[in-house]
């Protein structure tokens, strides 16, 4: 059985007459990347500050590599590294000597050019940070949070922002640490991101995981591999295409039906055979495979991305 690298049991935050977390429980195994998945204000990075041994929670408890904060703060934080969704670095440093300074701050680590090497900013060395675009500054905070050769990592949404080149350079980074044997904890507005990166992802809303388990097993657990969506001309009875023999699913986001369907080939004909007999015009009409998106709005309602 794998080793629990951190556990968080009966996590409780309260911001006033906000509740933040309600009961959460959280295990992350060593050696994976963990995804942690909600819609704004579910949280997310209350539960992640609380991991970090930023914020304490009202009730509940945090233990770390075997550890909790109260035990051994000092200890904890010399093997575990934290990239911030915003790092405001010193733009009067060169890319060496922050990474240097931040060094300095561990009792042991990596060197400085091997971190460098790592993410990329070899040919960076001499550069002041202020001269940096910002997929680079971005790699620059993930070097300062790697070079203590943390056995933990937390990257809170470390791609926000970046095209995709810096943000597929930041994916190398983290394949890097799973393969020197450490564990990453990730939140991330992206689901392509959390489908290729993690190894198993938890789904947090209002407080609480309601769904964790391999992205794989999350899209199987839709209970059909494909996606129909559908507009219409005029307003569709929603209960007869529920009905249909190969829907698993219907939802209404906007003016746009969603079915989830187990075979596409037989789906449509029975679709347009349906809509047909209802006298309704089809606008239009896409298909893909189920995604981690498509579980995420059944689970919640919503939009990962949604305000």
């Amino acid at each position: 059985m794998s080793r629990i690298a951190l556990r968080g049991s009966g996590l409780v935050k309260r911001y006033g007459d906000v509740v933040a977390l309600d009961g959460l429980d959280l295990e992350v195994r060593a050696g994976e990347c963990f995804g942690l998945l909600g819609p704004n204000g579910a949280g997310k990075t209350t539960t992640v500050e609380i991991l970090e041994g930023l914020t304490p929670p009202d009730r509940g408890t945090v233990e770390i590599l075997g550890r909790t904060w109260t035990e051994d703060p000092r200890g904890l934080r010399e093997r575990i590294g934290i990239q911030l969704q915003e790092t405001q670095l010193a733009e009067k440093l060169t890319v060496l000597e922050t990474i240097t300074l931040f060094r300095s701050f561990y009792r042991k680590g990596l060197d400085p050019a091997e971190v460098m090497r790592i993410v990329q900013l070899e040919d960076k060395e001499s550069a002041w940070v202020r001269k940096l675009s910002g997929g680079q500054k971005q790699r620059l905070s993930l070097a300062a949070a790697l070079v203590g050769d943390p056995e933990i990592l937390f990257l809170d949404e470390p791609t926000t922002g970046l095209d995709p080149q810096a943000r597929r350079q930041v994916w190398d980074v983290i394949a890097d640490v799973k393969a020197r044997g450490g564990t990453v904890l990730l939140t991330t507005h992206y689901m392509e991101e959390a489908e290729r990166l993690c190894d198993r992802i938890a789904i947090v809303d209002r407080g609480k995981v309601i769904a964790l388990d391999t992205p794989a097993a999350l899209i199987a657990g839709l209970g059909a591999e494909h996606v129909l969506e559908i507009e219409t001309e005029s307003d569709v009875d929603l209960p007869r295409l529920r009905g249909l023999r190969e829907v698993h699913d219907l939802r209404r986001d906007g003016a746009t039906l969603s079915l989830t369907v187990r075979e596409v080939h037989r789906a449509i004909p029975q679709l347009l055979a349906e809509l047909d007999a209802q006298s309704v015009a089809l606008t239009r009409l896409t298909t893909h495979h189920a995604t981690l998106e498509d579980v995420f709005v059944s689970m919640t309602g919503r939009h990962l991305r949604d305000n």
